[in-house]
């Protein structure tokens, strides 16, 4: 995080927290009261002070406040880096490791990295279509159609293989992944936990 944001947390640390007003979107885009935030240099300070609590609640530290992220699918959304081999995250990280990969009952795509869980963009999906094979063949549409209709949890035939890694694709769907992957779409307050009923200026 930004140097000035652990100062300002050093001299008040005990700010109340916001709820509800931010949001995460499946494009990758930060939101304040349903709105888009467009402002470049805004959105360069949430993609540098986001991160997660103990209890999987993802927020960004606005200086003193933490202001909890309303997440539309995961913490991250994942795109295509412009060498088309590699993946980065809405925030501007470079994903090193892939870790496991899921695909929900509609076909969305959850990979787990080191930066926490992402689905990967709905535009960048046949990216990851054509890294998909059975058996060492590629995959076809009867063999990823009877991967979907397998129960959540249920480990496919399917391998995704992106750079060295070989990630055997399970099923997840897309109600269980919260509890699944560990993070909450819906942050709320915790027992004693002091909210604020505004945004700090």
């Amino acid at each position: 995080m930004d140097e000035w944001v652990l100062n300002a947390l050093k001299r008040w640390p005990n700010v109340p927290a916001l709820f509800g007003w931010l949001s995460l979107d499946r494009r990758g885009r930060w939101l304040v009261q349903g709105e888009a935030i467009s402002h470049p240099r805004i959105i360069d300070v949430i993609d540098r002070n986001y991160g997660a609590d103990e209890h999987g609640r993802w927020y960004f530290q606005n200086g003193p406040q933490r202001g909890y992220m309303q997440l539309e699918s995961t913490p991250l959304i994942l795109f295509v880096a412009d060498d088309n081999e590699h993946l980065i995250t809405h925030s501007g990280l470079t994903v090193t490791q892939l870790r496991s990969a899921y695909i929900d009952e509609q076909g969305s795509l959850v990979l787990t990295t080191e930066h926490g869980p992402g689905e990967l963009r709905g535009t960048d999906l046949q990216w990851a279509l054509d890294r998909l094979s059975i058996g060492g063949k590629p995959v076809d549409d009867d063999s990823l159609a009877a991967a979907l209709d397998l129960p959540s949890q249920s480990r496919t035939d399917l391998t995704l293989s992106v750079g060295s890694s070989q990630l055997s694709l399970q099923r997840l769907d897309f109600d269980q992944a919260p509890s699944v992957l560990g993070f909450q779409r819906a942050p709320a307050p915790r027992e004693g936990e002091k909210i604020a009923t505004r945004a700090m200026d």
